[in-house]
């Protein structure tokens, strides 16, 4: 596909978001086209900042400002999609998942008007922050036998937070649908940073949860929350510092997708630097899988069986899948199933009570801090509270 020229495109009612000449070269579909030479690998040189640019009428003058003057407009860059300028603030977005849109409320936004799978953006963790809560009603599901393009446009939002590659390349999307898209509706700010799995991410970097926190706070215009943000993680990472133990006392854990209240089988997810495992690094989990012959689920799409899972017998079992549930409800379904399963009960991880909730694919920046404090409460019997929830909620709320 051959990108339309700034000139080319049609101004929305809100604002003109223009590509730059780097969006053009570095390839915005790099997952479908191929590589290109201004994409990279998370071993690159290629320089990407968030750094907004901003041009502005010059005031104080003996002269009147004419409608020539330069506008007001953000500069934000993000591979794969290049360079984006917002001459607004967005109002209405749309998020690929549950880790985006916890970026946007941590900004003080308003919940996004749709993510693929509604039913995997787990608000119930707002319940730990006071006068934080998102009400999912108003989001709609992006994903219904297939990604309908047709959604995008009713949905009508000022820029979509997703990356253009897992759309082309998990759907049936082409380029042309893209470039409608973005030339009709808002562009395309993303990067699938949950996983490091995904063939055709290859070609370009990945973000850290924290780096893409940034890029978005660029788009939102929201830096100063961004850095308060910052300062809640810097503090947490030393709450946790002390309690994680030495490598030697670390448990060996496989983590599995298990869906229902009766599993029988699971897929497997080797533990990877992709933020739905950022809890995990964070309080240095070890991967019962890794040196095994199990295949990760995302290269294999493979299910494995008890008598596979016996043959690893894991330390301990952290189950995704399971996240809506509560504490209680996962221990009274299914930890009682494993309990009472003949093969089941034989593994050394049911035997000790060790089966835990693994925690969500998607995770921002909220999500991690109250995930990665129940996990460390569950494997190193952390006490109290790691993070301060009521600062958490002022920064969302603005009163920073």
């Amino acid at each position: 596909m051959e990108p339309k020229s700034d000139d080319a495109r049609t101004p929305t009612r809100r604002r003109l978001l223009q590509y730059s000449g780097a969006a053009v070269a570095s390839g915005l579909l790099a997952g479908c086209l191929g590589t290109s030479a201004d994409t990279t690998t998370e071993g690159g040189s290629q320089t990407d900042t968030a750094t907004q640019t901003r041009t502005e009428t010059p005031t104080g003058t003996d002269t009147e400002p004419t409608t020539e003057s330069t506008p007001e407009s953000d500069s934000v860059s993000l591979v794969p999609v290049g360079e984006v300028s917002f001459e607004d603030v967005p109002e209405t977005w749309i998020a690929n998942n549950g880790s985006w849109a916890d970026m946007g409320i941590a900004l003080g936004q308003d919940p996004p008007k749709g993510v693929w799978l509604p039913n995997r953006y787990h608000t119930q963790y707002y319940n730990e922050i006071p006068g934080v809560s998102v009400d999912k009603s108003g989001i709609e599901r992006l994903s219904q036998d297939g990604v309908s393009k047709e959604r995008f446009f009713a949905i009508d939002a000022d820029v979509h937070v997703i990356d253009p590659n897992f759309i082309t390349n998990r759907f049936s999307w082409t380029d042309d649908d893209i470039a409608a898209v973005e030339r009709e509706v808002g562009p395309f700010f993303g990067n699938s940073i949950f996983s490091r799995s995904y063939a055709w991410h290859d070609d370009y970097r990945y973000y850290t949860l924290m780096e893409a926190f940034e890029k978005l706070a660029a788009v939102f215009d929201e830096r100063e929350r961004y850095e308060a943000f910052i300062g809640i993680h810097d503090d947490f990472q030393a709450e946790l510092a002390p309690v994680v133990p030495g490598l030697g006392d670390r448990p060996a854990a496989a983590v599995l997708w298990a869906g229902g209240d009766e599993p029988e089988e699971f897929f497997p997810y080797v533990i990877d630097d992709g933020t739905s495992f950022k809890h995990l690094r964070d309080l240095g989990v070890r991967d019962a899988l890794a040196s095994t012959d199990v295949k990760d689920f995302h290269s294999s799409r493979g299910a494995i069986d008890f008598e596979t899972l016996l043959s690893v017998d894991p330390e301990v079992i952290l189950l995704r899948g399971q996240e809506a549930k509560s504490g209680a409800e996962f221990r009274n379904s299914v930890v009682a199933f494993l309990e009472d399963h003949s093969v089941a009960s034989q593994l050394t991880a049911v035997e000790n009570g060790d089966v835990y909730r693994a925690g969500p694919l998607y995770q921002g920046p909220i999500t991690n801090l109250v995930v990665t404090e129940r996990l460390a409460r569950a494997l190193y019997g952390a006490d109290g509270e790691l993070f301060d929830r009521e600062r958490v909620a002022n920064v969302v709320n603005g009163a920073f």
